[in-house]
């Protein structure tokens, strides 16, 4: 890893917890000031690793990365894409050793925030750390909501809900135009996430386009027809909390 990135460290994440309920300048303050000098980590990399107990929690600031677990034959479960404004592993502050790792899907800027300055801020900025503590309520969701696409839905069903959910995702912190996207990850790793082989992914993504739903190419995702995505989809965003409810 090496020092880098001019992009404000906190911009993504105030977006994302503003809009669940108002940020005042205190708290925008003491999220800025716990958080470490931005690095740079390549595409890749593990940004944490498997087992391990972190004394820091990580905010990713821009580029996409994926928690994931390795079975014993070293094939990959991807269980949570993460983008811009995630805290990707906020829930170490009190799991301590981790039961999985996050690895960078494509070139990464992250920011670390120790977790002796996270326990401080739940103590000094209660409101601040119920926000926090949110965050880690809808990872949870977003996990749930994966478990059943897993179990339950069709492939086309299954890919369609992981679409609505990262452009939704991406819009709240500004990452998106009208309907339109960049997922800048392979079918491998789409694969890992859906739990499909990568010829399979080929064959959904094709439908998608044959069905004239999506325009998808070199990692740019335009939704052509949301309606019929979501309905294919059976995509309720109720789980991601995008409206505003003080806390």
């Amino acid at each position: 890893m090496t020092k880098g990135g001019s992009v404000s460290k906190i911009t993504t994440l105030v977006d994302k917890l503003s809009l669940r309920d108002r940020l005042n300048p205190e708290e925008i303050e003491a999220l800025s000031a716990v958080l470490d000098a931005p690095k740079t980590v390549s595409a890749g990399s593990d940004i944490v690793r498997e087992h391990t107990r972190p004394l820091h929690s990580t905010l990713l600031i821009s580029g996409f990365s994926a928690r994931y677990s390795t079975l014993e034959d070293g094939s990959r479960q991807i269980t949570e894409i993460n983008v811009s404004g995630d805290f990707i592993d906020l829930h170490s502050l009190l799991m301590k050793q981790m039961d999985h790792g996050v690895v960078a899907l494509t070139d990464c800027v992250i920011a670390e925030a120790p977790h002796s300055g996270l326990i401080d801020i739940t103590e000094r900025h209660p409101h601040l750390g119920r926000l926090l503590w949110l965050d880690t309520i809808i990872d949870a969701a977003i996990h749930r909501q994966w478990l059943v696409a897993m179990g339950r839905r069709s492939g086309l069903g299954h890919l369609a809900h992981l679409v609505c959910e990262l452009y939704l995702r991406l819009q709240a912190v500004g990452q998106t135009g009208d309907l339109t996207f960049e997922l800048p990850l392979t079918q491998t790793t789409l694969g890992d996430a859906l739990g499909l082989s990568t010829v399979h992914v080929s064959r959904l993504i094709s439908e998608l386009r044959s069905e004239g739903v999506v325009a998808w190419a070199g990692g740019r995702i335009d939704i052509v027809d949301w309606r019929r995505l979501a309905e294919i989809a059976e995509f309720d965003p109720t789980y991601l909390r995008l409206q505003s409810e003080p806390v």
